[in-house]
Formats: structure tokens, sequence, C-alpha cells
């Protein structure tokens, strides 16, 4: 089996002429600030949606650092106002390219709530002020480049754009939108973490290469008229359909796997002409994976034909493994839509050189002060990697950053750690996370790199855990034990969102982390308890909570703590019935947790679950247009009462939920005693939870201290699609299960998380 294709490391590229003028304190934002510099002009101006923050959990700081490190001199146009083009020449025509990202977060997500509603506040902005990005920030900001400079490459980069790369249902409008890359008219557009491919760009750009002949770059995505001499073109254009079938290559499976190629052989004669045939799978001589393209169907296709679109999305994301993932091509009107295989992933040594850059680690002056609440929430914590091979369905950090996880080393991470202590304000002595999109995935990689070059599963936890996959902790723990022996470090908190199913493969992590990291309780994800929202989901099943449930609290009771766990879990996502939430509102109300917040699903562009709400099928198996359909949850009302079962103890939840379960036959439900979800009275104000024939007592799951009524409950964090290679900031107030006592709380509001 072949092996992960290799890449030139990042520090192997000569410098570019203006290495000379060495690193600056902060990129500049202003012609000021380049005077000061000595810059006559920059090779690169930055535009985003987010403040700058000059630390490595955000995407300009990121990628202009790396930039600077070869030798170019970069500019931010941080927040620019978008209704002329004024701020956009403030810094000079750069020599090179305009690199153009939304933020941190997909513009609409950021500004939008699962409701459609405005958001109130923006966590990247200075002051936490919403409105300073444009809806759709990149096709803004893209034209307001063309108008500053129209002659000036426009390289399109972050999460808005990665996940937009190709004809994706659009939740907002409410129907399948084009690839960003044809309604923006960029020249080029990176996906994913793009360090790899900015910084060969930059170099071809600067040795006079034209961005238009810049086609060969892994993680990009472009225009181009038609598929090049030398490529052998897959066509996928089409589900299996009745008739006469011809013998061709099937793009749902790996043709390098002799087993996965065997001819598939048709069960029986089919004369039903509604039926649909099995395709033969044939070798072929002239395919070669690096000069092969799958040819999807195109853009007006899919947004008419809603299984098309479920099948091209199945079809990419088995084409995400940068192993063995082949070019795709989709015509747009007379536009190709070409997307190159996924970028290679970063070494170790490579990724220790990223969060090595001299990052200011703070906000840039410019701000005076003013406080950013996701630079707040994350200033004292390090990210250790970065990754996920979860694939669960909902989320968007396996599309963006990959499944195959990329560490830093021991000595990198803990340098940072004694940077933080010795440089950064307020620092008190508490790291408030290591981790990453997970908190314990760190070196956790397939047995053989032959294996993992050539898999194709989304996952490699889902439906188990792969054999392949080697669930060792010991370095994870051993990089906690360094971290907490630094002198000036009073503690080290994990905060990211842990993967419990891997953890109890490692009791010795398990007590490690309850032992020593956490900070009163832990949040974790079991999302649902019922098989069919699980199973849409790719989530475990209740069963693997348990027992970490149970280890956890076994090794809280040896250290003498008390600490508690704070489950999460989604309403309305596609394959929940109102029976299951019935359900998991019962295993709530034996489980004695109360809600505070609920998170409904939100429809991220090109996520697996998207796909799903819009189509009706499931793309995690072959799509026909006659596979089962998916319960998808639409409308106000149905999803609001999804979202009234996790807050089954609201009174204000209580009539629809009486309603909802008479109409489902369990009225048995309703009534007074502990067996009951929901009560048969209704309290005369907001709040109340008294019977008028027990107004004096107290509530099940509260109790009184020094005479005042405290009633428990576990919030639900945001999921914030998230550009950066961390988590981004916490929900509201997260509390203990109830009737257990009081518990801390994160600042922040609810946005959508990327998990």
């Amino acid at each position: 089996m072949p092996a992960m294709p290799a890449a030139k490391a990042l520090f192997d590229y000569p410098k570019y002429w203006a290495e000379c003028f060495g690193a600056a304190p902060f990129l500049p934002m202003t012609r000021a600030e380049m005077d000061l510099l000595g810059w006559d002009s920059c090779d690169v101006i930055i535009v985003t949606g987010d403040a700058y923050v000059d630390h490595p959990s955000f995407g300009m700081a990121i990628i202009g650092r790396l930039l600077e490190a070869q030798g170019f001199r970069v500019g931010i146009i941080a927040q620019p106002d978008w209704n002329s083009k004024d701020d956009f020449m403030q810094l000079g025509k750069p020599n090179l390219f305009f690199g153009v990202a939304a933020g941190n977060m997909d513009s609409m997500i950021n500004r939008y709530t699962a409701d459609r509603k405005t958001r109130s506040d923006d966590a990247y902005t200075p002051g936490g002020l919403a409105g300073k990005r444009p809806d759709r920030a990149s096709l803004v900001y893209t034209q307001r480049c063309r108008e500053a400079y129209k002659e000036v490459p426009v390289v399109l980069g972050g999460i808005e754009a990665s996940l937009r790369r190709i004809a994706h249902y659009d939740y907002w409008q409410d129907k399948v939108r084009r690839s960003i890359l044809v309604d923006s008219k960029a020249d080029l557009l990176l996906y994913g973490n793009a360090e790899r491919a900015i910084v060969e760009v930059a170099q071809r750009l600067s040795r006079g290469e034209a961005i238009q002949e810049i086609k060969d770059v892994r993680g990009t995505s472009f225009i181009r008229r038609d598929t090049p001499e030398g490529w052998f073109e897959i066509d996928s254009t089409r589900i299996d359909r009745p008739g006469k079938i011809d013998k061709i290559i099937n793009p749902y499976v790996n043709t390098q796997d002799t087993q996965a190629c065997a001819i598939e052989q048709a069960k029986g004669e089919v004369d039903d002409p509604n039926a649909a045939k099995v395709v033969q799978l044939l070798p072929h001589p002239r395919l070669e994976r690096d000069k092969t393209v799958i040819r999807l169907p195109t853009y007006e296709k899919v947004k008419a034909d809603a299984v098309l679109y479920a099948h091209a999305n199945r079809v990419l994301h088995l084409e995400t493994n940068p192993g063995n993932a082949r070019a795709l091509v989709q015509r747009t009107g007379d536009h190709e839509v070409w997307i190159n295989p996924p970028p290679i992933p970063l070494s170790m040594e490579e990724m220790d050189y990223i969060f090595g850059l001299p990052y200011a680690r703070v906000p840039h002056p410019n701000y005076q002060g003013a406080k950013i609440p996701a630079y707040e929430m994350i200033r004292f914590s390090v990210n250790i990697m970065r990754g996920c091979f979860g694939g669960c369905t909902f989320c968007s950090i396996t599309e963006h950053e990959g499944r195959i996880i990329q560490n830093r080393s021991h000595d990198s991470i803990i340098r940072e750690i004694e940077e933080i202590r010795d440089k950064v304000p307020g620092f008190t002595g508490v790291i408030s996370d290591l981790g990453g999109p997970t908190a314990n995935m760190y070196r956790i990689a397939c047995k053989s790199p032959e294996i993992e070059a050539a898999c194709r599963k989304p996952s490699c936890v889902f439906p188990g855990i792969c054999d392949n996959l080697n669930t060792d902790h010991s370095s994870l723990i051993q990089l906690y034990r360094d971290a907490r022996e630094l002198p000036g470090v009073k503690k080290i908190l994990i905060a990211s969102g842990l993967r419990y199913d891997l953890a109890v493969e490692s009791p010795e992590y398990v007590k490690e982390l309850v032992t020593h990291h956490v900070g009163g309780y832990l949040k974790i994800a079991p999302e649902h308890t019922e098989e069919g929202p699980l199973s849409k989901m790719m989530k475990p099943g209740i069963g693997s909570y348990d027992r970490f449930k149970q280890m956890f609290e076994k090794y809280s009771k040896e250290a003498g703590k008390e600490q508690y766990l704070i489950p999460y879990f989604i309403a309305a996502h596609p394959g929940t019935t109102d029976e299951d939430m019935m359900n998991l509102a019962l295993w709530l109300k034996r489980s004695g947790f109360r809600a505070d917040q609920v998170q409904a699903f939100y429809p991220s562009p090109m996520a697996t679950a998207t796909a799903m709400y819009h189509t009706g099928k499931n793309p995690l198996r072959k799509v026909t247009y006659k596979s089962d359909s998916v319960d998808i949850v639409k409308g106000e009302r149905r999803r609001r009462l999804h979202k009234a079962f996790l807050r089954y103890h609201d009174p204000k939840n209580w009539p629809m939920l009486r309603e909802a379960l008479k109409d489902m036959g369990r009225a048995d439900l309703i009534g007074n005693g502990k067996q009951h979800l929901i009560p048969t009275f209704q309290p005369a104000s907001e709040g109340g939870y008294q019977s008028a024939r027990r107004k004096n007592s107290t509530p099940v799951g509260s109790k009184k201290v020094g005479g005042k009524l405290l009633t428990q409950h576990t919030g639900l964090p945001p999921r914030s699609l998230d550009d950066s290679p961390r988590r981004k900031p916490a929900g509201k107030t997260a509390g203990k299960p109830a009737g257990k006592g009081g518990a801390r709380g994160t600042g922040g509001k609810g946005k959508p998380r990327a998990r």
C-alpha cells in the first residue's frame, strides 16, 4: 500500500529579500507603523473579519507570522469598513497578493443563531460589539480588494472559504449556493489549515509566476476551463439508474485496495425497471491517483436534485485523506471548479516551527486595551495538536483541519507555557487548557502509516474504535505531569472537549485527569442517548458515557474531590424523532440533570449532517433514489418542541410538552409523581415549581442555602466554527447535576461550536 506523499518542509524555502527587515513587534495595521519599520510597501496584505490578536489561536496571526518568517513584509487590515474601498487602500498596494478571510468563524454563523436570529455580540471584536463584519464577508472583502487594486491577485482562505469551496447548502437562504470561488471571483482558494499552500503560493508569486499558472498546489481550489491532458477523469455525475450500466470505476471505494476493487456481482436478474442495479468495479491500467480527477454532478444538478446533492457530498467526504484523495471537479455554468487533494499534514517539527514564531500573544495596541472576548478566553491556554479523527457529522473540524492528528513536541509546549507565565499580563498561575479540537487525541494515530494513508473510513472511532488505532495516552499523561511541575504554574486545567470513548481505553489517563486537571466539573458531549440520532451523528452509544462516568466518580472519590460531569446534548439533529427527544428527557430526569442553555442543530456549510438536513438522505451510506429517508426536524414548532424536551423542567415548556405527549400517546408521563416527566399543574408565575398544595415545599433537585432557594442546572457550550486550531469561548453558566451543590461557570455567549 502507498505511504503518505512527501511534502517540502516549511523551513526549507529560501527567504525572500525583505528578510533583512526582521520580525515586527506587531504586523502593521497603519502606514505610520510601516514607516517605523522602514517599509515602503507590503508584499502581502491580509484582510480579516476579526480583530487582530497576535496569538497562534487566530488565523491571521499564524499566516502573517509564517509569511514574515519566509522574509515577506505582511500587513493586516482587520475589520475594515466594507462600504467603500478606502479602508482596503490604507496600507497601499501589496506587491504580491491580498489574503482574504472572513475570520475564525463563518461570518453567517458568527452573526446569526440556529434560529436565524441576529446575535447581539461578536466574540472576535473589541468590546464584543456586533456588526463589525458583513454577511458573507469573504465575498464582500474580495470585491472591495478588486475595487482598490484591480490587478492584484486575491487569495481566499479561512473557514468560511474552506467550507464553501464546493456547491453547498446555505441554511440562511435555504438553497444551494455556488462555490464561493465562483461568487467571489477570487484567483485562488486555500482550504483547510493553509500553511503549506500559502508559503508555496507566496514563494512562486515572488519568483514572478502568474497566479493563473499555479494549479498544482495541494489544498487549493481554482477555476479552469477543462481537464488537462494526461489526466484520467472518473464520471460520478450520476448515481445508479435503471437500465444498462457500463462497467465504470466506483468513486465510493479505494481503487488501490484489491479487496475493495473486487468485482461486485449482481444478485440475480433484475427485471424491475425501477430497481437499482449493481455497478461492476474493474481495475483500469491508466488510473494513477495523482493524475485522476472525479467529476461531480454540476452545480445546476445538485441544486435541482437533492439526491444528487447527497451523492456529491458523500463523494467529497470520501476524498479527504491526504494519502489517497483524488482531485475533484464540478461544473458551474461555464466554469470548472477544480479542487486539488488536501494538504499533507504538518510534521511535529513544522508544528513546533509555527507555534514558535515571535507572537506578541496580545491584541494589537491600536485597540487600547479593549477586551476581546475570544482572546480573554484563550490567552492562558495552549494548543497542543490539530485535527480530529472522530468524524462527527455535525462538526467542521475534520473537514477543515483533517482527521490526521498533527502534534507539537513536549519541549515546544513547555516553552509556550513558560512564555505565558513570563510575558502574558494578568497570569495568575493557572493554565486554562492544554488541548485543541479535542482534549485527548494528542499523539494518537494509526498503528500503520501505510494503512493510514490508504484508509477511507470517515471515522476512526465509529461505530467502534478501529483495531488499527493506537489509543496509548502515555505521552499526554507525561505532558500533564511535566507541565504542572513548572515553577510558577499552580494549576493546569483541561477545558477542551474530552473524547470519553477513547479515554476509557486508558484508565491511567482518566485517573491523571480527574485527580489533577478538573476544575470542579468536566464537559463531555454524548450529544444524545438514542441510537437513531447517534448513528447519524457518528457518536458512540450512551454506554460509553456510563463507563466513563463510573471511572470519573471512582477517581474523584479516591482523590477526595467533589467533581461533576457536564454532558452536552443537541436538539433537532437529523435522524432525531420526537420519541428520541422524549427518551432523552426521561434520561435527563433520571440522571438529575437540568440544562440551562439548549443547543439546536445548526446546519453549517458542507457538513454531512447538513446534507442530511437538506436532502433527507444519509450520505454515510450509498445514496440512491430508493435509499431510506432520514427524519429531518424542520419548522419552528418542531424545533422548539425538541428544545423543550431538553428543558423539561422549565414551566414555560410544560404546555407544549403536555400537548406533544398526548399526541404521542404518552399522557402517562404527565403527573405529579417522581415517575412523571412533567406535572399536571401550571405555576402562576415564571420559575415556579410548587403546586398549590405544596407551596412551602422545596423543588426536586434544589436546596436551601442561607434562606435562599438554589436550583441547580447544567449548561451547554457554544459550537463555533473555528479557523484556528482551538476551540472557541465556552458558553454561559455551567452547573452541577441537580441536588449536588454549586459549581463554577464560564463566560461568553452560546454560538455553534465545531467539534
